[in-house]
């Protein structure tokens, strides 16, 4: 199997102490991939009835500094210069889980959004319209649903937020990637309204002049803050689940998953 657990460091994030166990163990080792999250390959040499995956990560984040109100009135004209910036290029094309469709193109035309004089502004205004359009519902999509089924349902989860963001700001011209990773709250949100403590979250980082990567959350209409901490980025989430592999033998399977964010004693408050 291949673990994508570890939290990235860099960004206003530093990594304390990270690791893994395995039950039964296994043999564990560490690879970077080209987009610069580190791996884990787990091999388990050993006949099984189950595998259980602990992961633990102290980490420190702080605060993002403020963002302007907008960019330079050149700022467009940069970020559509990156398009032929080899090193941006797989940020600003579709990828598998991010093809454009009709049912993207009808839906953007339905909404109204396009880019205007500003980019950090018309994404922030982007973030708040899927927002506004689509109704959190934990399980109504899975892992490989396409964006087509959140664009006809108007259902999803943070996943499915991000993909749809990433997909627009792309065809704008805006080098963008998925991230993924766990979002502190103290007050778990409803199901029905966003996403719980309980699980891995998922948010989009866009690349822009003056100010790098700027992270938004679609799902919570918010910019990122010290609450979220990254585990990994990519193209989408094909690029960064938290475990992919192969079983051999045994005719059913299931998978269980616990998430559980705490902020530790004496941690400087926000």
């Amino acid at each position: 199997m291949s673990l994508c657990l570890r939290p990235l460091e860099g960004a206003g994030q530093q990594l304390l102490g990270f690791g893994i166990t395995t039950t039964p163990p296994g043999r564990l080792t560490t690879e970077t991939d080209p987009f610069g999250n580190t791996r884990h390959v787990l091999t388990v040499n050993q006949k099984h009835d189950s595998l259980e995956v602990g992961s633990v990560s102290t980490v420190e984040v702080s605060p993002s500094p403020p963002l302007p109100q907008r960019l330079e009135p050149e700022a467009w004209e940069a970020v559509r210069s990156w398009t032929t910036d080899l090193a941006l290029w797989q940020f600003t094309q579709p990828s598998p889980g991010t093809r454009p469709t009709p049912a993207l193109s009808e839906f953007v035309s339905e909404v109204g959004v396009e880019p205007g004089s500003d980019p950090l502004t018309d994404l922030v205004e982007l973030a708040s319209t899927l927002n506004d359009t689509f109704d959190y519902v934990s399980g109504s999509t899975s892992v490989d649903s396409p964006i087509d089924e959140i664009l006809t349902t108007r259902r999803g989860v943070c996943q499915d937020y991000a993909h749809v963001m990433i997909a627009i700001a792309r065809s704008w011209g805006v080098p963008t990637r998925y991230v993924s990773g766990y979002l502190h709250t103290d007050d778990p949100a409803d199901g029905a309204n966003g996403p719980t403590s309980t699980a891995t979250h998922a948010w989009v980082e866009c690349r822009l002049p003056e100010l790098g990567w700027v992270e938004f959350d679609p799902t919570n209409r918010t910019l990122v803050d010290h609450r979220y901490v990254r585990t990994a980025v990519g193209r989408d989430y094909r690029d960064v689940p938290p475990t992919r592999g192969v079983v051999e033998g045994g005719a059913n399977t299931g998978l269980d998953v616990r998430v559980r964010v705490i902020r530790l004693a004496g941690a400087a408050p926000p």
